[in-house]
């Protein structure tokens, strides 16, 4: 007998039929005999919905009373599985966020979870009834409703995993697992039977739409392991665990790829102590996020050019801050350019393995590619091209890495 935590996306419950279909699933998991604890989204475009009558009641609204209504969706959810699963006569019971209670800080919209209470939730499974769990919510320091961003339900089902002891977390979504690109762009594409968390970690911050990004740490400090795969289907999924687990480790586990960024340019920007921190505290106060930067010092050492990249939705707001500073900082004109994307090749091979950045490199120069900026960590390359190249630069380099299905 396991305890496993099972995640439900919101195309996973879109209507009462595959509510009902998840309700069947589940069923079968407990009548394995396993422990099963349930966290849902809420239906599919029911949280763009209820944003929407946000932003019409109010352009300017109270982020406490916004976390009240998006909220909503997946309480509505919770309600509707249990019901099912009684249904199908299986015992079962919905929890918000509060009743158990996951505990938050207070950052509306975007909390974080602090901690959560897994005593009640266990001593319920024991008993062989199924929680049913809203996702996305908790509770915060004033005893407020509070939400986690978009995608938090993932980060709900892995954190509630850790607090329950849970052997595994099972995300079911719309895909079948975790691939070596894209399968939209690259048909030879390859589903991974089991991916590291530090991997996942990377594809996942640089465009991989699979898992959200801090549902993969949270999983990787908690050891939780985590298996994504399809509501629609019986076929298994790919397993997110630890390097140990992981006998055979490919060089390159896959590529990714972002069209959300746009490229800043700070031209001829005084060349002096102090100045970066000058540029990225203003954006950093701004919750600007900057990713990829290269310098450039003049031949005189005078003066340098500065290029990094932000989210095309933070774009316009970063160039308004730097715009409104360019006497103080010294530069002499800004250039911009939306029309860029982000590529990226992913290994914890890489460790081991030299000249993976030069294979990337000549692999675009052969299809006539341009790189304009270029950024590394242990596991990762990443690179900055023309967007119009975004999908023969993917296919390249899965070729190039070998990553092709035979």
């Amino acid at each position: 007998m396991a305890r496993i935590v099972v995640k439900f996306g919101g195309t996973s419950v879109a209507d009462i039929e595959r509510i009902k279909s998840v309700a069947a699933r589940v069923k079968r998991i407990v009548d394995q005999g396993n422990e099963v604890a349930v966290v849902v989204s809420a239906m599919a475009g029911a949280t763009n919905q209820l944003v929407q009558w946000v932003r019409e009641a109010a352009t300017l609204h109270d982020a406490r009373e916004y976390d009240v209504v998006v909220a909503s969706g997946e309480q509505v959810t919770a309600g509707l599985v249990a019901i099912a699963l009684q249904e199908a006569g299986v015992d079962a019971r919905s929890w918000l966020g509060w009743q158990i209670p996951v505990r938050t800080d207070g950052a509306h919209g975007k909390a974080r979870i602090a901690g959560i209470d897994g005593d009640a939730l266990i001593a319920r499974m024991a008993r062989g009834q199924v929680p049913v769990v809203a996702g996305f919510q908790g509770i915060g320091p004033e005893g407020r409703v509070t939400t986690l961003g978009r995608g938090g339900s993932d980060t709900s089902a892995v954190a509630l995993a850790a607090a329950v002891r849970a052997d595994r977390c099972d995300i079911y979504t719309d895909v079948d697992g975790v691939y070596t690109t894209d399968p939209r762009i690259v048909a030879k594409a390859r589903k991974l039977n089991k991916i590291t968390y530090e991997e996942m970690l990377e594809l996942a911050s640089v465009g991989a739409k699979v898992l959200q990004t801090r549902s993969v740490e949270i999983a990787m400090n908690h050891g939780v392991r985590v298996q994504v795969l399809s509501s629609f289907t019986d076929e298994p999924g790919t397993l997110v665990v630890d390097e140990g687990e992981i006998v055979e480790q490919e060089v390159v586990s896959g590529i990714a790829y972002s069209r959300d960024e746009a490229k800043i340019t700070l031209i001829k920007v005084a060349d002096r102590p102090g100045v970066a921190a000058a540029i990225f505290g203003p954006l950093a106060d701004a919750n600007v996020n900057v990713d990829m930067i290269v310098q450039n010092v003049s031949e005189d050492g005078r003066a340098t050019d500065l290029t990094f990249t932000v989210s095309k939705a933070d774009y316009d707001r970063a160039v308004q801050i730097l715009e409104a500073r360019r006497a103080s900082l010294g530069f002499d004109r800004l250039v911009g350019d939306k029309n860029v994307a982000k590529i990226s090749v992913i290994g914890v091979g890489m460790r081991s393995h030299a000249g993976i950045a030069l294979r990337m490199f000549t692999a675009l120069a052969e299809k006539g590619i341009n790189i304009q900026v270029i950024s590394t960590s242990e596991i990762k390359v990443s690179v900055l091209v023309a967007e119009e190249y975004t999908e023969l630069a993917v296919r390249a380099l899965h070729t190039a890495y070998g990553l092709d299905a035979a």
